[in-house]
Parts: structure tokens; sequence; C-alpha cells
């Protein structure tokens, strides 16, 4: 068996087949001659390479249903119904969800629930985690987690809304099956660069505001994380009241500016134990409350300061924006436009980066977080070692 195992593995790498797989994880139902033609192959090539990936349980080529128009329809390339699976956990502040995706992005299960924020999730969650192991067996090539907090490698540093320091996610993970850990925010500016609105842009700066700031700067497709995958925790620049000491550790921290709890804040209030909610409640009553439009017209005008730094220093090609930046935009948007453009460099006002709102809502960080899993398998490596699966 091994010489055979041996020639698939080759197989799979040659001729382009792992450009071809890339294409279709990235272009769900893609014809193979859609495939052909980006990636520069003839016909008869990617028929021949096509023919390997079915062979090796890869994709599967699936008639759309008929319109009515005339002629066939071309089949489309799609996940095949035993290839391989990535198993996503994502951690919110009062949510979870565990999912299994195959290729091209399509969740195949799910399940999700409500917590309390005891660090005690992590064992509830690695047990849906090894029930779905148990049932897809060698299909599940990878873990991969989004944390809305900040993540250094596998460890969850600090999640202020989760209350949780140092907690690791090991216990995630299945015997001999890589785990990816990332924060919601980088994953989701991933998903908005490759899927979303940054789709066409090759540099990419993606804003979440949910408690406190995050994002990342995607260029060519890739997350600038940093060394150990805490980069994008731009909340935590100095970029407010330097009188006010973060839960990180840090004053003046840019996402007490900006979040329910800077507009609570505002409006002497104590802090909110929910500030993604009462973030909410506060927008939502911006119209009628003169006080509540206020605060809501502060964190937009800091929301659109701090955007405008980010620009001059990071020199992206558009901004996106998730989460209750969202929402900011969305009623008070000449604020945050004059807080944008007022901060940013003069040479930049004629024509600067658009700033433009995420389409794929609450699952850009599940999405982001598949990318990042079929990123490892769709590799040479993560080739060689389905073929041996």
């Amino acid at each position: 068996m091994q010489p055979k195992t041996a020639h698939s593995a080759r197989a799979l790498r040659s001729q382009g087949a792992l450009a071809v797989l890339r294409h279709v994880h990235a272009h769900p139902s893609a014809t193979r001659a859609d495939a052909a033609r980006a990636l520069g192959l003839s016909s008869g090539s990617a028929t021949e390479i096509t023919s390997r990936l079915k062979a090796a349980r890869l994709v599967e080529e699936t008639a759309p249903p008929r319109t009515g128009g005339r002629g066939r329809p071309s089949p489309a390339l799609t996940a095949h119904p035993d290839g391989p699976l990535v198993c996503v956990v994502d951690i919110g502040h009062e949510e979870w969800r565990v999912a299994c995706v195959e290729l091209g992005g399509r969740i195949v299960t799910e399940d999700a629930g409500r917590h309390s924020g005891s660090s005690r999730l992590v064992g509830t969650l690695a047990a849906r985690v090894s029930a779905l192991h148990a049932h897809y067996g060698g299909r599940v090539r990878a873990v991969s987690a989004c944390v809305a907090g900040t993540v250094s490698r596998t460890t969850i540093v600090q999640a202020s809304g989760l209350g949780w320091r140092d907690v690791g996610l090991g216990p995630l993970q299945p015997p001999g099956i890589p785990l990816l850990v990332g924060n919601d925010a980088t994953l989701a500016g991933l998903a908005d660069a490759r899927r979303g609105a940054g789709a066409a842009a090759r540099t990419v700066l993606h804003l979440m505001v949910e408690v406190g700031v995050g994002g990342i700067l995607v260029v060519e497709g890739r997350p600038a994380d940093g060394a150990t995958g805490a980069g994008g925790e731009f909340g935590h620049m100095p970029f407010g009241d330097p009188a006010l000491e973060c839960p990180c550790g840090a004053r003046g921290c840019w996402g007490m500016e900006v979040d329910g709890g800077a507009m609570a804040r505002a409006l002497g209030r104590p802090s909110p134990p929910d500030p993604r909610t009462a973030a909410g409640e506060i927008i939502a009553s911006a119209s009628s409350d003169p006080a509540a439009g206020d605060a809501v017209a502060r964190a937009a005008q800091a929301l659109g300061r701090g955007i405008g730094a980010l620009v001059n220093g990071l020199d992206p090609e558009v901004v996106t924006l998730s989460g209750l930046a969202l929402d900011l935009a969305a009623t008070a948007p000449a604020l945050l436009e004059d807080g944008y453009l007022s901060a940013l460099m003069r040479y930049r006002r004629a024509d600067p980066p658009p700033v433009l709102p995420s389409p794929l809502g609450p699952q850009a960080p599940l999405i982001g977080a598949a990318d990042a899993a079929f990123d490892v398998i769709l590799t040479e490596e993560g080739l060689d070692a389905w073929s041996r699966a």
C-alpha cells in the first residue's frame, strides 16, 4: 500500500491540484471551466486534475438545478461528501458555537448555546469537539477556535468580557490534529478580506467593536497578526483618556472611548455588566433621547478618529467594519466621517480609503476560523496527511 499512497500524494501535489482545491474553497460552486480560466489551465489539465481530486475524496461535480433556460448548466465543483472537515469553536462574550465546516465554507453541522463566563466552558466545548471527532473520524483534519479576547498561540491571555486570564485551549485538541486559536476580530477580518467587502483589495484594515475594539490588517489574504498571534489589538492603543485604566492594565485605551462602557460612562451610569447589550440599547434610543444621542456621537467620533490614525500608520486600500461599529456608522455617519477625515494626514483627505460595512454579519469569525484551518489543510503536508487517512 505504501507505494500507492506515496504515488497518490505526489499526484495530488502535482499539476496544479493544490491550486484547484484552493480555488474551489475560495469560490464555492465554481465550475471546472471557471477554475481552468482563473488558473491558466488547459481544459485537458483541468479535467485530469479534477478526476484525481474526485478519486481522492476531495471534490465532486454537482449539476445545479435546471432554471428553464436552453442547454444543460455546467456541473459545479463542490466538496466531496466524504471529504475533509474542520471543527470550529466560537467562544463569544455570552454565547458559544461548535460547527463542522467542509471545503468551500458550508457548515455541515452546528451546535450553539449560552454560557455564564465560567472557564469550565472549555471542558464542555472539548466534549463536543471530541464527539464530532468520534462521529466523523479521520475526516476532521483541524480544530480552529475563535475567541473574544487576546490570544497568544493557543492560550487566551485575557478576555475582559469573559473575565478570563491565561486560559489554555489545549483540551479542544484531539490527538494528532492541529489546533489553531485566533481572536474573533482577527478572524472576522480574514473572512471579510477574502469573502466580504475587502475581497477586491490587496490590503484591508478590519475593525470590530464589541466589548472594546479589535481588528487586523490583512495583506494579500494573510493576517498580520504578529509573532504570537496577539496582533491587531487596536483597541489598546492610547487614543483615549489617559486618566482611565483599562482592564488590560494600560491607560487611555481607545476601546474605552468607543464601546458600551464608554457610552454608559458618558451618560453618568455605572459600568454595565454586559457592555454589548448596553451599547445596543443606548444606540436604539439615540434618536429619542438627546443624552443618548450625545453619547453615541462621542463614540462615533472617537471611532472615526482612531480609524484615521490607523489609516495614517498602516496605509490600507479599504477599511471594513463589523459588530457595533456598523451600528455607530449607521446611527451617526456624519460624525464618524468627520472624526475620520479630521484625523487623516492632509494628503490623504482628497482620496481617503473607503470605510465599508462587512456583509458577513455575526458568522464572520466562524467563517474566518474555518478559512484559517483550511489554510493548514490545503498544503502539500495537509494533502500528504489526507492521502494517508
